[in-house]
């Protein structure tokens, strides 16, 4: 059985993944797997973060490495968070101080358009590499709505659906997600690994 390993130790990105993933015959290994393991994310892009994320896990691992790099990108606010999207608030912030510190920087401001943005890169020992992406448009709320999801998830509101992401069951979300949408390519890739 092909084993692969998810080059993050986010316990909600991880829960996303593995469901994302399950129906593919892999063994899946993750960051936990691997506690020496530490990747600094301080690239200026989702590719250049994701890609350093799965080099390394492939590189200590010996294995297929898949990981990602997500964030939100606000209009108004020239694409911020972007890749800090986890630290916005600050390099401990919670999902909370996040929200908040976005929200603050939104009040008052008309065009409340934004995208969540996933990269995925999987690289396998012999050194080859794929870069998929997907993306998820909506708005920005004015306040939290919704108990599910993380990350800004109660903010983000999907048009398409009526809902924020957090009003969602997971399973729904991961039909529309941008993770959903990037990983949904990133399982064509797998499928040819597994034998």
């Amino acid at each position: 059985m092909l084993e692969i390993v998810l080059g993050t130790r986010n316990k909600d990105k991880i829960r996303e993944m593995e469901k994302l993933l399950s129906d593919l015959d892999i063994k899946i290994l993750t960051g936990f797997d691997f506690p020496l393991v530490s990747v600094i994310e301080d690239g200026s892009s989702f590719v250049s973060n994701s890609l350093k994320k799965a080099r390394k896990y492939s590189e200590v691992s010996g294995k297929i490495a898949l990981s990602d790099d997500s964030g939100l990108m606000v209009y108004a606010l020239d694409g911020k968070p972007g890749v800090y999207s986890s630290r916005y608030a600050g390099e401990n912030a919670t999902y909370k101080d996040n929200i908040e510190k976005l929200l603050n920087e939104m009040r008052g401001v008309k065009d409340r358009r934004a995208k969540f943005v996933c990269v995925v890169s999987i690289v396998t020992p012999e050194g080859k590499e794929y870069i998929l992406s997907g993306e998820l448009h909506g708005i920005i709320l004015e306040e939290m709505k919704g108990e599910g999801g993380f990350g800004y998830d109660p903010v983000f509101y999907v048009p398409e659906i009526g809902k924020t992401l957090a009003e969602i069951p997971l399973e729904e979300k991961n039909k529309i997600s941008h993770r959903a949408k990037a990983f949904s390519k990133a399982k064509e890739i797998l499928k040819g690994f597994i034998k």
